[in-house]
C-alpha cells in the first residue's frame, strides 16, 4: 500500500498461455501515464480506513465501516484541508499520480474521490494525462460504484482479489466469493482503462499445483498488473494470535520458496516483467506510475488517518506521519497539526531508504546511495555480494539479480548492518 509504509518498516512450471489474452472492452488501449520526474514532482497518498470486515492478516490502519456517514464526511473535508496545508508547504510542483489506498477506497463516496482529485489537480497542476488508481475489493456492492468512481477520475484500479477459490477465501476472512471476484472484475473492465489484481500466496494447506491453476486463471481474467504478496504472519492480528497457538501454519520455507518460484514461472511465460519483489507488468506502461515514483525516491503527500508521506522540506528530505486516529486526524488537521510525526532525514538515513526501495524494483538503487553509507564495489559487504551473484552492477547501479531477490531481506541485511 504505497504511502502507508513506516519509515523503517520497508518489506519485503513451464506452462502453455497462448491463450491468455485481455477481455474485450470499448476502452482504446491504455496510453502510459505521464512520466515522473523525482527529483521535482510529487505524487499523493490518500488512506481511506474503513473496512466491512477487518482480514485476519491485515495490520494496516484500519477500522469496521459502520455506516458513520456524518463521520466519514468530516473525515473527506479533513483530507482536503490536509491536503491544501501541505502544498502550502511544498509549493508548486507538477502532479505525478493519486493513489487511494487503505482500508477499502471503494468504499468511500465517489463524490468525495472526484474532489480530492480535482483539489490535486488545482493545487498541483499537471501537463498531461497522470494515473489515478484506486484499491477495491471485489465484492458485487463495490462493483456497483466503478462506473461512479470512474467518473470521479480514477483510471487504474487495484483489486484485492486475494484468492479464487471459495475455502481460501473463508479461511482468509474476506467478504466476497470467486464468483463475485469474477463478476466484479468484469464490471471493472467497462469502466476503467487499467487494471491490477492482488493476490496472496503461501496460504495455508497450498498447494504448487493448486497455485499454478488459480494463478493462470486469474490471468485469464485479463489484468495488466499482478501483485503476488507472500502472505505474511504478522504478530499483532488475528493471524498472529493462532500461529502463536499453533491452529494456523503456513507452508514450510521449502515449499514457499517452490510457490515464489512457481509464481515467476508463470507469469514470465505470460509476458509479465517482474519490474518489483512483488509487483509484475505485461508491459513498460502497465507498470503503477505511483509506486515507480515512491521507489524512485519521489515526494508524496500522505494524507488520511495514518498516512505515511516523503517530503523535502525546507532543502531537508522528511518523512511524515499523520495521526491514526480518525477523530485525532480531524481535529489535528483542523488545528493545523495533522501529523504525530515529523522527522527530518539525514542524508545517510535517505539514502539508506532509497537503497532499500531501490533493490526491489529491477531499476536498482544508486551507486552514490551506497557510497553516501561506506558501500563500496571493492570491498565487503558490496563486493561479496556482487562476487556471489545475488546483486550485480551495471554503470552507476547496483540491482538485484535473479538469485538474490527470493532471498532480498537477507542480502539487505548484509548490505546495511
Amino acid at each position: 500500500m504505497p504511502g502507508s509504509t513506516p519509515k523503517r518498516r520497508l518489506r519485503l512450471q513451464n506452462t502453455t498461455v497462448a491463450n491468455h489474452q485481455p477481455p474485450i472492452t470499448s476502452h482504446q488501449p491504455p496510453r502510459p501515464p505521464m512520466p515522473s520526474h523525482p527529483a521535482s514532482d510529487v505524487a499523493l497518498y490518500v488512506h481511506w480506513p474503513y473496512c466491512s470486515r477487518i482480514c485476519p492478516y491485515c495490520d494496516f490502519n484500519v477500522v469496521r465501516d459502520r455506516g458513520r456517514v456524518e463521520e466519514q464526511a468530516r473525515l473527506a473535508e479533513a483530507i482536503l484541508r490536509d491536503l491544501e496545508a501541505q502544498a502550502a508547504l511544498t509549493g508548486s510542483r507538477r502532479l505525478a499520480s493519486v493513489f487511494f489506498g487503505g482500508g477499502t477506497p471503494s468504499l468511500m463516496d465517489p463524490a468525495a474521490v472526484a474532489a480530492v482529485v480535482a483539489r490535486a489537480r488545482s493545487l498541483f497542476p499537471s501537463t498531461g494525462d497522470i494515473e489515478i488508481s484506486l484499491e477495491a475489493n471485489p465484492t458485487d456492492a463495490e462493483a456497483d460504484r466503478f462506473a461512479a468512481l470512474a467518473a470521479a477520475g480514477v483510471n487504474r484500479l487495484s483489486m484485492g482479489v486475494q484468492a479464487l477459490d471459495d475455502d481460501a477465501l473463508a479461511r482468509l476472512g474476506r467478504n466476497h466469493s470467486a464468483d463475485e471476484a469474477r463478476r466484479a472484475v468484469a464490471v471493472a473492465a467497462r469502466a476503467f482503462p487499467r487494471l491490477s489484481i492482488d493476490l496472496i500466496y503461501a496460504r495455508p494447506g497450498q498447494t504448487v499445483a493448486a497455485w499454478t491453476a488459480e494463478l493462470r486463471e486469474a490471468l485469464d481474467l485479463g489484468f495488466e498488473h499482478v501483485s503476488p504478496y507472500q502472505l505474511t504472519i504478522e504478530p499483532e492480528t488475528a493471524f498472529g494470535r493462532a500461529f502463536r497457538r499453533g491452529t494456523l501454519v503456513p507452508p514450510d520455507e521449502d515449499l514457499a520458496a517452490a510457490l515464489y518460484e512457481t509464481t515467476q514461472t508463470v507469469l514470465k511465460a505470460a509476458g509479465f516483467e517482474a519490474y518489483e519483489v512483488s509487483n509484475h507488468a505485461r508491459g513498460i506502461a502497465a507498470r503503477s506510475a505511483h509506486n515507480l515514483h515512491v521507489w524512485r525516491g519521489g515526494d508524496y503527500l500522505g494524507v488520511g488517518p495514518g498516512a505515511h508521506g516523503r517530503l523535502t522540506l525546507d532543502g531537508t528530505r522528511t518523512a511524515t506521519v499523520a495521526c491514526r486516529g480518525i477523530s485525532d486526524y480531524i481535529a489535528g488537521v483542523a488545528a493545523g497539526t495533522p501529523w504525530s510525526e515529523r522527522t527530518a532525514l539525514s542524508p545517510a538515513e535517505a539514502a539508506e531508504e532509497r537503497v532499500l526501495l531501490g533493490l526491489r524494483t529491477v531499476e536498482g538503487a544508486a551507486l552514490a546511495d551506497l557510497e553516501t553509507l561506506g558501500r563500496s564495489p571493492d570491498r565487503a559487504p558490496l563486493a561479496d555480494l556482487l562476487a556471489d551473484g545475488f546483486l550485480v552492477r551495471t554503470g552507476r547501479r547496483v540491482a538485484a539479480t535473479a538469485r538474490g531477490r527470493p532471498v532480498l531481506d537477507g542480502v539487505l541485511k548484509a548490505l546495511l548492518t
